[in-house]
């Protein structure tokens, strides 16, 4: 399913389709991109018992010292069974630093932004699968589904079998269930 244009107007459909996805092909585990906990509460009232984890961005992404998510969202959803990851994101780390201070591009970021051809939250979701995977929130060598997006809200979703960081080129993307067409959220 392609989306018009990226942005949160795709959560709903966006998740619907993954949970469909998930039915059809019995995944078992569904890693989101949540920062404010907004997406992963819309996937955790479709869902039907499958394990979710809920990665958020890093803390000091927006602001040194905090995380956007609120202690008390954070709170519910583990309350709930979700998983919250908050790390280091797997395309930024070292790489990262180096090319605030010193300029230049390094090859994470190139990674990064190879993958942002399918769109941002295409790339997002390869990231976060991983990222779930070395924390140890899912379970090596099974197929997940993964759910991204753009800014706002989540407009992209996946079926991956990731691999570890360190084997990340082990990773096998193995479905596109949704995507926008156009790439840039306005």
């Amino acid at each position: 399913m392609f989306w018009e244009k990226a942005g949160p107007q795709n959560s709903e459909p966006t998740i619907n389709l993954a949970l469909k996805r998930a039915a059809e092909l019995s995944i078992e585990n569904i890693v989101i991109a949540s920062c404010t906990g907004d997406s992963a509460r819309l996937l955790l009232a479709g869902s039907s018992g499958q394990d979710i984890v809920c990665v958020t961005h890093h803390n000091g992404f927006a602001a040194p010292g905090q995380n956007e998510m609120d202690p008390n969202v954070r709170m519910d959803l583990l309350a709930r069974g979700v998983k919250v990851l908050t790390t280091t994101h797997f395309f930024a780390g070292a790489d990262r630093a180096l090319r605030m201070q010193f300029g230049g591009v390094y090859p994470a970021e190139i990674m990064a932004q190879t993958l942002r051809i399918f769109g941002q939250g295409v790339k997002v979701a390869v990231e976060i699968a991983i990222m779930a995977l070395d924390a140890g929130h899912i379970p090596y060598g099974k197929e997940i589904i993964a759910i991204g997006g753009t800014a706002e809200g989540v407009d992209a979703a996946i079926v991956i079998l990731p691999a570890h960081s360190r084997s990340f080129f082990d990773t096998q993307l193995r479905e596109i269930i949704c995507m926008p067409r156009e790439k840039k959220a306005n």
